[in-house]
Formats: C-alpha cells, structure tokens, sequence
C-alpha cells in the first residue's frame, strides 16, 4: 500500500510588486538557502489554516491567502514522501520578523528572483510564480 505524500505548504507574499525570500537556519543540508516560507500541513489540518499558522509561528505576522499558484491545482512533487502547494498571501496584521527557521528575509522584484539560492522544491516552482504575479497584473483594473 503507497502512502500518500504529506503536504508542505509556502507563502508567496507579495507587498508593493515585491515577493518575499526567507533564508533557512535550520537543518544543516537546507541552511543558507533561500525558500517561500510555510512548512508541514498536520493531519486534518487544511493547507490554508495550516500556511496561516506557520506564518504566524515563523514570521510573527498574520497573512490572508488569495489564489494558489498552481493553475492547475496540482502539487509539486519534492521527495517520495511530500508534495509543495504554494499559495499568493499578504501581511494583513504585524510586521514579518525572522524566527528561529531563519535569519534573514528579502524582498525580491519578480525579475531578481533567481538572484537568491532557493531550496531545489521552491526553485522548481519560480516559473509558476512568475507567471501567476504576470496574470494577476493583467487582471487587475
């Protein structure tokens, strides 16, 4: 019997046309990297709530979810063990502040995204980000 893969959840949050980059602290083989910030859904647990939760642990700031970046709605495989939904968020409430998983935050334009390190998961996905904050701008009036 497969197991099904567990859900890691991150945040593409965008403030003034800028995406955030959080830089890992924590496990050794990830340190130094760069990632969109978020981390593992519990069981029943919904991935909105649960990226909600992690961002308020991880980042001290309360965040409101709008669309996920996949179009099609499918995850990004990362390992035989986990699947990646990312989904576009604002800081609705407090400022972000680096925790204990980093030490550093950057606002990146959409076009110096590859200028940072990304862990191989999030870097898999800079297309579809890029291309989800292009048709977002189309939409908006």
């Amino acid at each position: 019997m497969t197991e099904e893969p567990r859900i890691v959840v991150g945040a593409v949050i965008v403030e003034a046309g800028l995406v955030l980059a959080a830089r890992r602290t924590r496990r050794s083989d990830l340190s130094g990297l760069w990632e969109f910030p978020g981390g593992k859904v519990e069981d029943d647990e919904d991935p909105r709530d649960a990226l909600i939760r992690e961002i308020r642990e991880e980042l001290s700031a309360s965040i409101a979810i709008s669309k996920e970046v996949a179009s099609d709605g499918e995850p990004w495989r990362i390992s035989e063990k986990y699947v990646l939904r990312l989904y576009l968020a604002s800081v609705v409430c407090g400022e972000l502040h680096p925790g204990a998983d980093h030490d550093l935050l950057r606002w990146l334009a959409v076009d110096e995204l590859e200028s940072v390190n990304w862990l191989p998961s999030d870097r898999l996905a800079l297309s579809a980000v890029r291309s989800k904050l292009a048709s977002d701008t189309r939409e908006q009036p």
